[in-house]
């Protein structure tokens, strides 16, 4: 008897593993949604697909944002600072303070949904340009740049490739200083395909262009 209350308790203080919900739009955890461009999607995506935590977190967040804002109005303006005081006052503020915090609370949303229509802007005018570029003995490779402005991790990508086109496949420097995916051998159709039928990229923000060896005079 005493060992299996042993085993019991030995058991209880091991370790839990612990469940964590990643966003379904920009896979972080939903606490940290606010820090990225697409914090109006990532709200809406939450309250759809785990509409209790969307209620703790949004609930919890909103009232913080009183409490900070009604907080620093106390001392700022009433020279208030004990607790019981405060508490106090708390208790007692208007109802339009409580809408000024709440009109706070509704330009921050707002100025997030503005920066994400900007990023999506930016995005539908990103080109993708996919360059077959001449080597010696008529060897070739491809050059892809501006797929990081489609929200693509370069070295997932230039790895993917690899494995797909079973050749060698890295991210490399540009003359500009940006970055872009070089593959090894002439796969230019192959990559138009792959960025616009996989990736999601329009037709109509991808070109493909042909860099030439110049031959010796």
């Amino acid at each position: 008897m005493a060992s299996e209350a042993a085993t019991a308790e030995a058991a209880s203080s091991e370790p839990q593993a612990r469940h964590i919900v990643y966003c379904g739009v920009c896979t972080l955890p939903p606490e940290y949604c606010e820090f990225g461009g697409t914090a109006k999607k990532c709200k809406e995506w939450l309250e759809e697909n785990q509409p209790e935590m969307h209620e703790t977190l949004y609930s919890e967040a909103l009232y913080g944002m009183l409490y900070h804002y009604f907080f620093n109005t106390i001392i700022l303006t009433c020279n208030i600072f004990s607790t019981e005081a405060i508490a106090a006052t708390l208790a007692t503020l208007s109802v339009d303070a409580q809408k000024r915090a709440a009109k706070d609370s509704q330009k921050k949303e707002a100025k997030a949904a503005a920066a994400e229509a900007k990023a999506a802007e930016t995005k539908a005018q990103a080109q993708v340009l996919i360059k077959r570029v001449e080597r010696n003995k008529r060897k070739y490779v491809t050059a892809v740049s501006g797929l990081e402005a489609h929200g693509m991790d370069l070295k997932k990508v230039a790895k993917e490739w690899g494995k797909k086109f079973a050749t060698g496949s890295s991210v490399t420097k540009t003359a500009s200083g940006g970055e872009e995916v070089v593959v090894q051998g002439d796969n230019s159709d192959e990559i138009f395909d792959w960025v616009v039928d996989v990736a999601g990229v329009p037709e109509a923000n991808v070109d493909c262009i042909e860099d030439k060896k110049k031959k010796a005079t």
